[in-house]
């Protein structure tokens, strides 16, 4: 009773109420909702803090920013989505609030893809020495769902894309990327798709946030061949899965192509099977069956490590 009494008074006013709807449509910032509201940022960060404290709200850190979005879960989500859909969107407040809600996004998206378009031409580029990326991302499916997935985490999600091929088809899916720029693009496309329920954040794959626990598929799409400890980023993925979950490795097998060291900053030039299988030993996973799909110039490896069921933390028994 107590947690829906504190969820019902944190709601129960004008501008936290309008704070909280435009939160369920958004991840937004203190300086976002001073704009969208034309308030003081000490007045919206008090209303913030009651909330969060009311548990309709919760707030992560990106950097130097704050995020706000909608409760993830507890007793209050069902109550706070049942007021929220109760209330009529042709409501003159809310109807302005819609609207600088949609330019704010435009706004950031804009931004996003400015910085996207000056490193297109080198995107392109790698994209040409691979397989085509349709054909690897059936495999990747094929892989992921062999068996039932309800909850995905994307290791260095970059745009996202992952997370909008699987985001539908799971009850919860995080994404976690060392680069800003690469979260607001993962967001304009999560937001594109409809998938509020993907959630991205600024985090490193050898330290996954402490909450990042309990799913059934971890994910390193080509992301391994940038990281200068790959093995220990593994074993952090694999203490974020549940009893019986996977670890899926899409990478490049062994190549010579020296100027992806040189100028893109590939800390390795692709992964041997035997190199693969050895991380998952070590973090307490057995290799299944690996598949390769060969392109021009680079082969890509889909490797999938199994968590056994009674393995409760990083291969301990």
């Amino acid at each position: 009773m107590n947690a829906t009494l504190g969820c019902l008074r944190a709601l129960a006013e004008p501008t936290r109420l309008r704070l909280a709807r435009l939160c369920a449509a958004d991840d937004l910032t203190v300086s976002d909702l001073t704009h969208l509201l034309g308030s003081s940022q000490p007045g919206i960060s008090r209303h913030l803090k009651l909330l969060v404290e009311g548990g309709v709200l919760e707030r992560f850190r990106e950097g130097a920013w704050v995020f706000y979005r909608l409760t993830r879960g507890g007793a209050p989500l069902a109550l706070v989505r049942a007021v929220l859909a109760a209330l009529p969107d042709e409501d003159p407040v809310f109807a302005a609030d819609d609207d600088r809600l949609r330019q704010l996004a435009r706004q950031r998206a804009e931004r996003a893809r400015a910085w996207f378009d000056t490193i297109a031409a080198d995107w392109d580029r790698m994209r040409s020495l691979q397989a085509d990326e349709a054909v690897v991302e059936a495999e990747i499916a094929r892989v992921v769902r062999d068996r039932p997935v309800a909850s995905l985490l994307d290791v260095g999600t970059g745009t996202g894309r992952m997370l909008s091929l699987f985001g539908a088809d799971v009850a919860r899916a995080e994404g976690i990327d060392l680069s800003p720029e690469m979260l607001a693009l993962a967001r304009e496309r999560l937001q594109a798709h409809g998938l509020r329920h993907c959630l991205v954040r600024l985090a490193d794959m050898e330290h996954l946030p402490a909450d990042a626990r309990g799913f059934d598929v971890a994910i390193f799409h080509q992301v391994l061949h940038y990281s200068q400890r790959p093995a220990a980023a593994v074993r952090e993925a694999a203490r974020a899965l549940g009893p019986g979950g996977r670890v899926v490795i899409v990478d490049y097998l062994p190549h010579a192509l020296e100027e992806l060291r040189a100028e893109h900053n590939h800390a390795r030039l692709g992964f041997a099977t035997a190199e693969v299988a050895q991380w998952f030993a070590d973090a307490g996973l057995e290799l299944g069956a690996v598949r390769e799909v060969p392109g021009r110039s680079l082969t890509i490896g889909i490797w999938a490590g199994h968590k056994h069921q009674e393995t409760s933390n990083g291969g301990e028994r």
